[in-house]
Parts: structure tokens; sequence; C-alpha cells
């Protein structure tokens, strides 16, 4: 039986139809190609089933021999869409590493979505409680370490927030290492850029949330207190990894809010702090005793 023309045998690293693959190890590179061309990478065979049920569109597929029988349904699936398949020492040639979790996909970036829309819908996508409105979503500002932006992402799915806003200078949550650390999960939390930040507060204020920032500053509450004062719509914003939140933020927050450390510890990783957060404010917490 003759095959798929889906099926493209690569037969050298320069075969300019794998351009969207190639080093894939150079930050730089994939910081400009990515947002400039409106593609991602999906990495891994269970990461690009979750970015297709997520409903994002493949360019191509990139997958050694091996992993053909495993994803024949999904190339079924798309059949015009090309699936580049090489012998693995080629494509680690093509993009820099081994390959050892099945498969990739370039993606088509999905196109963002407006805060506002993203907020009139946080409450029916991730299981916010529709009787009592209760929502939770959660701001990511400035956040440079592409790993802290995938964790937080994974926490946010496992613990059931509703949305997550990410500055104008944060890492993108797109960036392959993000995708994977986030083991997909961030096709599955909705989420959108902020186009001006801190100024766009204001749309969360106006939309009912308690915008709430951790920090270290004196003066915070503490998140028990944050969680006994029970507010049914609330934004909880973390600061970049190393300085925290910016002054201006700061002084536009509703509450100011830390969580207290113990044996000399002066803080928590902004990963660790969001699961934390997350899990004490979850919409599911039931309310307090008067």
């Amino acid at each position: 039986m003759a095959e798929s023309s889906q099926i493209v045998r690569l037969a050298s690293a320069d075969d300019p139809r794998v351009a969207d693959y190639t080093q894939l190890t150079d930050v730089h590179l994939r910081r400009v190609r990515e947002p400039a061309e409106g593609l991602y990478i999906a990495e891994s065979s269970r990461v690009l089933r979750r970015a297709l049920a997520a409903g994002h569109q493949p360019r191509s597929f990139f997958l050694a021999e091996k992993w053909l029988e495993g994803l024949a349904d999904v190339l079924a699936e798309h059949p015009d869409v090309p699936a580049f398949v090489g012998p693995p020492e080629l494509l680690e040639e093509i993009t820099g590493f081994h390959l050892h979790r099945g498969a990739m996909a370039a993606m088509h970036r999905p196109a963002p979505v407006p805060v506002a829309e993203l907020l009139a819908g946080a409450r029916r996508e991730l299981g916010a409680d529709p009787e009592r409105g209760r929502s939770r979503i959660a701001v990511l500002e400035n956040l440079t370490d592409h790993t802290n932006v995938g964790a937080v992402f994974r926490s946010a799915a496992a613990i059931g927030v509703d949305a997550v806003l990410v500055t104008p200078q944060c890492a993108d949550p797109l960036y392959r290492r993000s995708i994977r650390v986030s083991m997909g999960t961030v096709f599955q939390v909705p989420w959108t850029r902020i186009e001006s930040w801190p100024e766009d507060v204001a749309l969360l204020k106006d939309a009912g949330y308690v915008v709430a920032g951790m920090t270290l500053g004196e003066g915070a509450i503490t998140l028990d207190e944050l969680v006994a004062e029970d507010h049914e719509n609330l934004a909880l914003v973390f600061g970049t990894e190393g300085e925290g939140l910016t002054p201006e933020t700061d002084s536009v927050l509703d509450r100011r809010v830390t969580i207290p450390m113990m044996n000399g510890v002066d803080s928590l990783n902004v990963a660790a702090s969001s699961a934390v957060a997350f899990y004490a404010t979850r919409s599911g917490q039931p309310a307090p005793p008067a």
C-alpha cells in the first residue's frame, strides 16, 4: 500500500520545510520568531493532543518513525497537515536536542482574547460556582522565568483558577518550556496578555474583582485573613521573581497579602506561593462560620 502523501520523509537537516523546528534551544531566536510568525511549538504527544483538544490548529507535525503508529489518529484527523518524519539523529540535528517525548508540532497561535471578554467568560470556564458567582483569576506581573510561568499554569488548572492574565513584560506562556512544564495546561486555562499594566487594574475592579497582591511588604494582611474575608470575585497578583510587585501596582491594590514564613525562610518561589494562594482561596472554599 502506498504511503500517505501527508508523510514527508526527511533526508537533510537543511530542508527548508522544517524551518519551524530549527535550533529550538536558541532562546533569543524563539522569542523573536514565535510572536512574529504566529507560531508556537507543542512538544510531546500529550501536549500536542491537549493543544488540539483546545481547538488550536497545527501547521505541521515532526516525529520519529516509531511514533507514527501512536499518532495515527491525530494525523488522520488532519490529513492536509504535513508530518515530517526522520531518524532520531537527523531530528536532533535539526532541533538541537534529542526528541524523547514522542512528537512535536508547530502550531498556529490563536488570536488573543480581549481582557474584558476573558473576564466575562471566566466564571463559566473552569468550575467557578455559578450560583454564588464566585471567580478566581491570577495576574502574573513581569515573571521572567518560563519554568515558573508553566508551573503557575499547572497549579491554576489543578486547583480551578478560572483565568490567568499576563502583563506586557511577562514571559510567554506559549514558549516551549512553559508549555512543557505546565504539561499542556496552558491550553486548558483561559488566558490573555494585558495591554496596559497596572492601568488595567481598573478593568478588574470594574468587573467586580477584589485585587490582592502577594507581597512581603510591611502592613500586609496574612493569606488566612484574606480567606476569612471570603470575597466572591478575587484576582491574585504575583510579582516578578526578584523584586516582587512594582511600586506602581502596589499602590492600586485593594489588598496586600503575605504568606507568613517560619524557620528563617524569607519567601517562597513564585510557583510555590501561587499554588498555596490558589488552594487557600479556591472558589470551592466553604464560607467561614459567622
